[in-house]
């Protein structure tokens, strides 16, 4: 049993270590749209069919996402509030970084930050479709894109086995 517990720890410990985890918001200037995005009315749940995503081979899960019609890759981090874009693809997807609001305080392994609220129009992948996600551009300090809560809480279910996440609309 301790040694069960000893190993759940180091893999906790590992997977915070690794992943770049949008951590918190300022209570200040936090992001109300964003906190409630896991309490959503029917009529805004996800649709489509369960999608799978393989564990890649350093053990985190990678989307290619369909992102208003472009691809984006995420790192699913279930430990993030929102779906957290880097200014890269921010830009690919046709925001004007230089003209968004970047108004709030964000937290991310790297320090603080600011970050700016923004709209995805629909986020897919593999074919579970969620419509109109709050999403965050994050100013600097993020090298990968994040999946996460505002997509990932508007699911039916996720579940992770060995060898993959199962995304349910």
């Amino acid at each position: 049993m301790i040694r069960l517990a000893v190993l759940a720890l180091i893999g906790a410990v590992s997977a915070v270590g690794a992943a770049e985890a949008l951590v918190s918001f300022d209570r200040k200037n936090d992001v109300p749209e964003l906190r409630a995005a896991v309490a959503i009315a029917p009529s805004m749940a996800a649709e489509g069919a369960a999608a799978s995503i393989a564990k890649g081979a350093d053990g985190h899960y990678w989307a290619e996402a369909d992102v208003n019609g472009s691809r984006v890759r995420f790192l699913v981090d279930t430990g993030a509030s929102a779906v957290a874009l880097t200014l890269e693809d921010a830009k690919r997807l046709g925001f004007d970084t230089a003209k968004l609001d970047y108004a709030y305080k964000v937290v991310t392994a790297s320090g603080q930050t600011r970050a700016a609220a923004v709209k995805l129009g629909s986020v897919s992948i593999a074919g579970a479709q969620v419509s109109d996600v709050d999403a965050l551009v994050i100013e600097k300090g993020l090298e990968t894109s994040l999946l996460g809560m505002t997509y990932l809480g508007r699911l039916s279910r996720f579940e992770a086995t060995k060898t993959a996440l199962i995304l349910r609309p």
